[in-house]
């Protein structure tokens, strides 16, 4: 973070000096809500949780370096007393990045905003000091913690904004005001807690509500619900995706042999060839978007696709593909679902079990449930189940209770016979049996929401076999 005194500090979120004996020492390094991560210079931020209390662990925190402590009252090292942390941390990231005057990208969107936060990042890291979300810290802490790693060359800040009811982003533009908002999409996940898709359109264009006049608004031209978004920003519209009216367009679109998008990118300024290191042809959505916003920023088109077929996944558990000594692969997606996004990993495993079919491989998914979909949940699961199955891959096993009978369901009621999909109880079942079937050439798929915890599946595989791995498992 940019240095700061306790007492500019003090002043920005309305805090009471408590046992602080010089408000002249400056904060100079990290904003962090786990005491294990203080470090000298630090601010450490005391949040109240289920499990622990963080004003227990203050002490810790300065005795490691901490400068102070934001708190919700006195706990007898340097503090600063608010009344609530979680708004005074809000506040500091504001005044920070007003401070800066660095561009604040921001995304949302039902499915994909982890994987097109992290391709941006990678494009604009290419054209200047750039900070982004880590992992998907996306929520009132982790998008402002992420804002104030910025520093004083930082000169593009990538955060990812997720929602779970209207006001939500807007809450967070309100912290972080951005320049350039894309909307990726309007899908199910959450449609339980919206209560529909309508909902979510209305909370997702918050983002480009809160655009100002010289901002931009980069818009998904393949999804209606954000492409109607055009008419509730002031900002400048930019559109992406495969439709031919699109300003960021993809055309010839296919996967290679192994499952990798390529195609060829188009925008006003020119033409580049793209073929990327990531899987799935969901990628190519995300692809456009990052060169929507690398493109507004001023990065060449030959660059940007440079960057696109170069660019790696940098968030954990996101169709992560490993081979192991045997010849099977393990592509772990394990990181969350949605119907979208398991469509979307789905055909992404059929097209690298194509390219193993001469080795003899099968293709098996692993899935699990996808949470918060409310009264679609049954429908959802019973079309991914039958989706399973209309693509042809080799074996559904399906881990869990209720919503893996359904998804069990919908490949039986496709025409799906005999062991070609299986129900078992939990993530050591599965194990058990993948061990006992699994041979060279075989691509395996692990995905379902996060809650569900199957990458101890994807872990334990990958262990070969090893003690460690059934360990793993449980």
């Amino acid at each position: 973070m940019i240095a700061l005194s306790l007492a500019e500090i003090s002043s920005i979120v309305g805090g009471q000096p408590a046992d602080i004996p010089d408000l002249d020492a400056q904060v100079t390094g990290p904003v962090v809500i786990d005491s294990r991560l203080a470090a000298p210079g630090s601010l450490f931020a005391a949040f109240a949780g289920e499990r622990a209390d963080g004003h227990d662990y203050a002490a810790t925190a300065v005795e490691t370096g901490a400068v102070a402590v934001l708190a919700t009252r006195p706990v007898g090292v340097p503090a600063l007393v608010v009344d609530d942390v979680e708004r005074a941390l809000g506040a500091l990231a504001r005044a920070v990045v007003e401070r800066l005057g660095t561009t604040v990208v921001a995304l949302t969107g039902s499915a994909g905003k982890t994987s097109t936060k992290d391709l941006v990042a990678q494009l604009l890291t290419r054209v200047a000091p750039t900070v982004w979300t880590p992992g998907s810290l996306n929520n009132e802490i982790g998008l402002p913690l992420t804002a104030l790693r910025a520093e004083a060359d930082t000169r593009h800040l990538v955060l990812e904004m997720g929602a779970r009811g209207v006001g939500h982003i807007r809450y967070l533009t309100g912290l972080t005001p951005p320049r350039i908002g894309v909307v990726l999409n309007v899908g199910s996940a959450h449609i339980g807690e919206f209560g529909g898709r309508e909902q979510i359109a209305q909370a997702k264009g918050e983002l480009v509500e809160a655009l100002p006049e010289d901002g931009v608004a980069i818009l998904n031209a393949d999804d209606r619900h954000v492409r109607d978004m055009a008419s509730r920003t002031k900002a400048r519209v930019v559109t992406f995706g495969e439709a031919p009216e699109a300003d960021i367009r993809a055309e010839n679109v296919r996967l290679t042999e192994n499952g990798r998008p390529a195609f060829t990118l188009h925008t006003p300024s020119g033409c580049g060839d793209v073929t990327m290191r990531l899987y799935g042809e969901h990628h190519v959505s995300n692809a456009l978007a990052a060169a929507a916003v690398a493109s507004e920023l001023g990065m060449p088109v030959d660059e940007i696709a440079q960057a696109l077929s170069e660019a790696e996944s940098l968030s954990r558990w996101r169709m992560e593909v490993t081979e192991r000594p045997d010849g099977v692969t393990i592509v772990n997606d394990a990181y969350n679902a949605n119907p979208e996004s398991m469509r979307a990993a789905l055909r992404a495993l059929v097209a690298m079990g194509g390219a193993r079919r001469g080795e003899g491989g099968r293709t098996w998914a692993v899935l699990g449930q996808m949470a918060e979909l409310g009264d679609e949940a049954l429908t959802e699961h019973d079309a991914v189940g039958r989706l399973a199955v209309r693509l042809n891959v080799s074996k559904l096993v399906a881990v869990g209770g209720r919503e893996a009978a359904w998804l069990q369901m919908g490949a039986y009621n496709e025409g799906s016979w005999g062991e070609e999909s299986v129900h078992v109880s939990d993530a050591q079942a599965a194990v058990d049996l993948l061990r006992s079937e699994l041979r060279p050439g075989d691509v395996v798929l692990v995905k379902a929401s996060r809650s569900v915890g199957l990458e101890k599946v994807a872990a334990a595989l990958l262990a070969d076999g090893t003690g460690e791995g059934e360990v793993a498992a449980r």
